[in-house]
């Protein structure tokens, strides 16, 4: 496969049961084969992401020091600001090329996981900062809820089979924020060659060149959404709860040619984590004398916490 399919949301949330099995044919088949999908129909208004882009530029852009009071040590950069260079892809020394920020779920009627995840942080110089963070954060993770519903039905679940794992999940809206570059870099990238950690991905902000995706033969592909699109890609958990059924794809952004060198790049991704006690234990419909089965039993918990070491946002 040498593109990135393109689906509409639209066609799974009408109530004609043609247009919803073409959706869940179609995003089923594309994450089976390449594990991403440019994705049209979402529920994030024009208006909304204007907003939230020119407050994370905003917010970028304030003096180091500034920024700097927002990096909180020992939770492993899971609020707030996490410096340029801090984060490395697993398995590489080099820091990437970006700043970002994090914000994490706004826990409703779960006092457990209130005290589990960590606060959000609240940037006072930027006061459309955090309204346009949390606004993105609701409708991005609508949006993955039905992606979700569509897979658990593609996979022989019952459709609401992810929704108890996911209410109050742990996942993390992320703008990133990849500085022009100064000076030639060694070995960095702006991000190096990664899958990710969680259910699934949703990308705003893919509409330039520098998004890459590896397909099954090797090569690297140009991902670029339309103004419309999110880029929505499968992570290393679904794809370890379907034993590799669905596709957990290796991507980068790569830096862009010398002339752009002195362009910064935004993207805003949205991991779409569960709770930390769901099993990512391989389903049994995933299993057969084919496809015996990958994967020891773990709790995404447990899985995220290994992984975040690996990444060496905690240090051991």
């Amino acid at each position: 496969m040498n593109k990135i399919p393109s689906v509409d949301l639209t066609d799974f949330i009408s109530e004609d049961p043609k247009r919803k099995q073409k959706f869940i044919d179609e995003i089923g088949k594309a994450y089976e084969e390449i594990g991403f999908v440019a994705l049209k129909g979402h529920f994030l208004s024009e208006e909304l992401i204007k907003d939230l882009y020119q407050a994370i530029k905003e917010f970028f852009n304030q003096p180091q020091e500034i920024k700097d009071q927002y990096e909180i040590p020992g939770i492993g950069g899971q609020r707030g600001y996490t410096s340029f260079g801090k984060e490395h892809a697993k398995g590489r020394k080099e820091g990437d090329l970006k700043e970002f920020w994090h914000f994490g779920q706004y826990v409703e009627n779960n006092p457990r996981l209130e005290a589990e995840y960590p606060d959000n942080v609240i940037v006072k110089e930027v006061p459309e900062f955090n309204k346009a963070g949390k606004e993105t954060y609701k409708k991005l993770e609508k949006t993955a809820k039905y992606v979700l519903r569509a897979l658990a039905l593609h996979l022989g679940l019952e459709e609401n089979y992810f929704d108890k794992f996911i209410t109050n999940g742990n996942s993390i809206l992320r703008p990133i924020h990849y500085p022009p570059i100064k000076e030639e870099p060694k070995a960095a990238v702006r991000a190096a060659a990664h899958g990710d950690i969680n259910l699934i991905t949703l990308l705003m902000g893919a509409q330039g060149k520098g998004l890459q995706v590896q397909n099954h033969e090797g090569q690297w592909i140009d991902a670029i959404a339309q103004e419309d699109e999110l880029m929505i890609n499968v992570g290393d958990m679904l794809s370890r709860l379907t034993n590799n059924k669905l596709k957990s794809t290796i991507h980068q952004v790569v830096n862009p040619p010398r002339e752009l060198w002195n362009t910064s790049r935004y993207s805003i991704p949205f991991f779409m984590h569960p709770v930390s006690d769901m099993p990512l234990n391989v389903l049994d419909n995933c299993v057969d004398q084919e496809h015996p089965k990958l994967y020891e039993d773990i709790t995404a918990g447990e899985f995220l916490h290994q992984r975040l070491i690996e990444l060496g946002l905690i240090k051991v």
